[in-house]
């Protein structure tokens, strides 16, 4: 594919310029961060990985009904993406108490929680992602109170069919993070998914022995971190056995 013009590139990925209008190309890159990018490094091969699980899992979202920005993966690395203007808010759906939330709260981490929490956080890396309420989104004009309901909906509804899925492979899905964005057709508009789906965005458990299963790996120094995102590759059935030359796992590089 011919490389076209870049964009903007983020922690994860790198946008360009697609090759028909209203469509972009998406290279997923292999650096790792964490902590507010305050802790940085390379896996290789993560870019691939989570190219083909975004992939996996996007199609089958929208099988269900799920509006996405995925058009079709391009290559190992590269995926073709309809071009939306980013809503400036990520969404986090909480399952089980992990991560900040167990800090915020003082709580014991892998405690299911009674229902599942839906929460909002500014995209500012310079500010740290700071949590923000609806208030906050509707009087600085990022959102209106109906596109919100429709965010929580879709959230919601992301959440019930993840869960399931992952339940069916034998892992837990604690928490997850997403971005959504709106989609100008003409003189309409909706609110889609965008963004990815992968170990880098979703806490992952086994279901038997609570073993972490993406990113956190990174972020608190475990050891094979290049064979979860694997496991998650080979239980979706996207990995196949025995890691062929064509697709080699990642690995970390001090």
């Amino acid at each position: 594919m011919v490389r076209r013009r870049q964009l903007f590139e983020g922690k994860a990925k790198v946008l360009f310029e697609g090759p028909e209008p209203g469509t972009l190309v998406a290279y997923f890159k292999d650096d790792a961060s964490a902590n507010n990018n305050q802790k940085q490094g390379v896996i290789i091969g993560k870019g691939v990985i989570n190219n083909r699980i975004s992939e996996y899992l996007m199609v089958r979202l929208g099988e269900v009904g799920i509006p996405t920005h995925f058009v079709r993966r391009l290559n190992m690395r590269e995926q073709l993406v309809r071009a939306v203007e980013i809503i400036p808010f990520k969404v986090v759906v909480r399952n089980i108490v992990a991560g900040s939330l167990a800090e915020r709260f003082g709580m014991e981490e892998g405690k299911p929680l009674p229902r599942s929490i839906v929460e909002f956080y500014f995209k500012d890396d310079v500010l740290g992602d700071p949590m923000v309420l609806e208030e906050h989104i509707t009087a600085f004009g990022w959102s209106t109170p109906q596109e919100i309901d429709e965010i929580m909906s879709l959230s919601l509804r992301i959440n019930d069919f993840l869960c399931g899925l992952f339940m069916g492979i034998g892992i837990k899905l604690v928490d997850f993070k997403i971005e959504f964005g709106r989609l100008w057709e003409e003189e309409s508009m909706r609110i889609i998914l965008a963004d990815e789906i992968s170990p880098d965005n979703c806490r992952l458990w086994d279901l038997k022995t609570s073993e972490k299963l993406d990113k956190d790996r990174f972020r608190q120094d475990l050891d094979r971190i290049e064979e979860a995102y694997q496991e998650v590759a080979r239980r979706l059935g996207i990995l196949p056995e025995g890691n062929p030359g064509d697709f080699q796992g990642p690995h970390l590089v001090q």
